[in-house]
């Protein structure tokens, strides 16, 4: 059902998204450190997102009686396979550099799922998409920092990161044109919990209650996450709700702040604030597009 007539309650649910997004990469730093026990490996907190992800979302679609209708199965394999790997990298990531700079980076995802999808849908890319990539890219290569003395090869977890999950971005565009939003969480959450249960074997520990604790938050809030997105993006445009996602900057910001007493370089704000900038007139030119 239509509802884009509620732009300040769309601001509303896509704030709340962003502290719900910000939060899971705390969740995944909490429990990648040795904050709350021995830390546990990236794959095995991705893992603890998608079972109780799965089990959040799970839940909601027995309650609404949903019924699986002609899944794609090979798209839903492959959007699930680069989404765990792009997830099990940005934890892995916000263990090793600040919140806030691994936020930023993976920023970059619509940047890259931009570019992949010139070759992989075949759209064209004109001039203001073009000066997008550029800043954001720029952006990048700030916070990244290569050649530097204060690069952190962390940063490249990162940016891997954001190239899966723009690859995922494709699958994701594939989908939505075939299949109910609500059957595609549901089969995307269940692939990734086979995907991630046959994974985290090898690198599986037995988790401290504090760190279940961690997994089961990160787990509830990304469900959160993901519902609170798609009730913004159903009350608003997208060119003009989707520059507000950046808040999540802020939030990783605080937490990191609040939390682990890390405060953000200049060089970090400065090249979180060009990528923004990229971001902010991508979405824009995509709404030009579409109007």
């Amino acid at each position: 059902m239509e509802t884009r007539n509620s732009p300040l309650a769309a601001v509303g649910f896509m704030l709340v998204a962003t502290v719900f997004i910000a939060g899971t990469t705390l969740m995944a730093k909490l429990a990648g450190k040795d904050l709350l026990g021995e830390p546990l490996h990236p794959i095995q907190i991705t893992h603890g997102r998608f079972t109780f992800a799965f089990l959040a979302i799970g839940s909601f679609a027995l309650i609404r009686r949903l019924r699986i209708t002609r899944p794609n199965v090979k798209l839903h394999i492959a959007r699930s396979a680069a989404g765990f790997s792009g997830v099990t990298l940005m934890f892995a990531a916000a263990t090793l550099i600040p919140l806030a700079d691994a936020t930023a980076i993976s920023f970059l995802n619509p940047v890259f799922a931009m570019l992949l999808a010139i070759p992989l849908l075949g759209e064209r890319v004109g001039p203001w998409r073009w000066m997008s990539v550029a800043l954001a890219l720029l952006g990048a290569v700030i916070l990244i920092r290569p050649g530097a003395s204060s690069f952190d090869p962390a940063a490249l977890l990162a940016l891997g990161a954001a190239m899966l999950l723009g690859l995922e971005t494709i699958f994701i565009k594939r989908l939505t044109g075939r299949e109910a939003p609500l059957q595609i969480l549901v089969i995307n959450n269940a692939i990734g919990l086979s995907i991630a249960s046959l994974a985290v074997i090898a690198v599986w520990q037995s988790p401290t209650a504090a760190q279940w604790a961690a997994l089961a938050a990160l787990g509830f809030m990304m469900a959160l996450a993901q519902t609170c997105f798609i009730q913004a993006m159903r009350r608003a445009d997208a060119s003009f709700i989707v520059p507000f996602s950046y808040a999540t900057l802020i939030f990783a910001a605080l937490y990191d702040f609040g939390i682990f007493d890390v405060r953000p370089a200049l060089t970090s704000v400065l090249g979180a604030a060009i990528i923004i900038a990229g971001g902010a007139i991508l979405a824009w030119r995509e709404g030009r597009q579409r109007s």
